[in-house]
């Protein structure tokens, strides 16, 4: 880094080289594996989100569980907090630690052994190293995010979605067992059947109980090509009908829909399926689109192979990092609404959206998903058969702190307007939350997350950026 970056960048952060925090009197195994350079300090304070900024006094770069047992151990008498960092794609600040200890797990991305119907993976891996290396042996993870720079670690603390949810639930519901370091620096196994209430805990559980450093996934056959539809329709409530009837038909087995600017100011309805097969069995267009009541002018319909398919977000982060908006501050909100009145929540959502709200990027995800799929405790849905993710994705067209600030307050009340509709947070989302908050969030769930939380982290170490205890 330049100078002049560096002095920018600290200037951002609102800290000088004389102002960083620094952390002494670990052992000396520990004290190796901390880093204090300002570069790296000011690596761990920005995340994706780009929004909030905490500087570390330290960063930890371990080369195996036990070095993050024995960090955790010694933070714990220091009273440091301490907060794993995977690929840094948090954004709201959920992975920094102010004046604490911020656990680089890109160091710990090893893919273990891979069976038919499994694969063991480090917590610091990405999904895309995960599908990569599944990928060879013909296999696939069940559940893939549309990005897969995610770390493993990262998503199974918030729970993991991605187009197939709707069959399979989230990623979090595709673990099979966990190695753990506690916060009391204990390293322990999890599962269904061992330590199955920090199991239920951890995936889901926000980093609040134990760092996760390494998984073991279920694995599926993977098919050879993906064929793609692309749906258009002219109305929220045409949209929301055809997204019902295809879900109830299991007609695709990827399912997904997004709400569009059009350009002129008002809106594009888009249903997105997909249907997997194999080389020589190609599947008959016209009996897949049957029956539907799109706009079949503006259709577009693509096949790839499964590879290509799964890494085509590639080509949009390609784009972003080009023309600079991939560095922006991401004020985003994801959700999940009542399948009974997601349309009608929506509606005015939409009606209240201004330019400054839209930005030179923006995206609304919004289809229906069958919640039975789901069965991760602390995963958070309506209690209704079917549950809409509705996400406002946004990238604005600076970092303008006040305009941020505006976008924090729109997200709250949001949240507000969703919550009182009988809607759930998906906790990814970019403004504040007080542990109140939380407890209502969490609602039936709330016990064991705090149960888990007293006996496996007494001193509430871990994860500052989650307000939650």
């Amino acid at each position: 880094m330049t100078p002049n970056r560096r002095a920018v960048l600290c200037a951002s952060l609102g800290v000088t080289a004389g102002l960083t925090p620094t952390i002494g009197g670990a052992t000396p195994a520990i004290a190796r594996q901390l880093i204090h350079d300002p570069d790296v300090l000011n690596a761990a304070a920005i995340d994706f989100g780009r929004i909030v900024h905490r500087l570390p006094g330290a960063v930890h770069r371990p080369a195996s569980s036990t070095d993050i047992a024995d960090l955790l151990h010694w933070a714990g008498q220091q009273g440091l907090k301490v907060a794993a960092r995977g690929q840094g794609h948090s954004t709201y600040g959920r992975a920094q630690a102010a004046g604490g200890i911020v656990v680089d797990m890109s160091t710990l991305r090893a893919i273990g052994d891979i069976r038919p119907d499994r694969i063991v993976v480090d917590a610091g891996a990405t999904w895309k190293d995960v599908f990569e290396a599944a990928l060879v042996h013909g296999l696939t993870p069940p559940v893939l995010t549309n990005y897969l720079g995610l770390s493993i670690g990262g998503t199974i603390a918030v729970g993991g979605i991605g187009g197939s949810s709707s069959r399979y639930g989230m990623q979090t519901d595709q673990v099979l067992e966990l190695d753990v370091v506690t916060g009391e620096g204990r390293e322990l196994r999890c599962s269904p059947t061992e330590n199955a209430d920090l199991f239920d805990a951890v995936r889901a559980g926000l980093g609040k109980c134990a760092i996760v450093t390494r998984a073991t996934l279920r694995l599926m056959r993977a098919p050879d090509r993906v064929r793609r539809f692309q749906l258009f329709y002219p109305d929220l409530s045409s949209l929301t009908a055809e997204l019902r009837a295809v879900l109830a038909e299991s007609r695709f087995d990827q399912l997904q829909g997004a709400i569009l600017p059009d350009g002129a100011g008002g809106w594009r309805y888009h249903l997105e399926g997909a249907v997997f097969h194999d080389r020589d069995a190609a599947p008959d267009d016209g009996k897949v689109l049957a029956g539907l009541s799109d706009n079949r002018a503006a259709a577009v319909v693509t096949d790839l192979a499964y590879r290509d398919d799964a890494l085509a977000f590639d080509r949009l982060e390609n784009v972003l990092r080009q023309n600079g908006q991939w560095f922006n501050a991401k004020p985003w909100f994801l959700s999940f609404l009542r399948g009974s009145n997601a349309e009608q929540v929506v509606r005015p959502i939409l009606d209240g959206l201004t330019g400054d709200d839209i930005g030179p990027f923006v995206r609304l995800t919004y289809y229906p998903v069958h919640t039975a799929a789901f069965d991760t405790p602390l995963v958070r849905l309506p209690a209704e058969r079917i549950a809409f993710p509705f996400n406002l994705i946004r990238i604005p067209a600076s970092d303008d702190m006040v305009r941020l600030k505006q976008a924090e307050a729109k997200n709250r009340a949001l949240y507000d307007r969703i919550r009182d509709a009988g809607g759930m947070l998906y906790p990814v989302s970019a403004f504040p939350m007080s542990p109140d908050d939380w407890k209502d969030h969490f609602g039936p769930r709330w016990a064991l997350l705090r149960s888990a939380k007293q006996r496996h982290d007494p001193n509430n170490m871990l994860t500052p950026g989650y307000d939650v205890i």
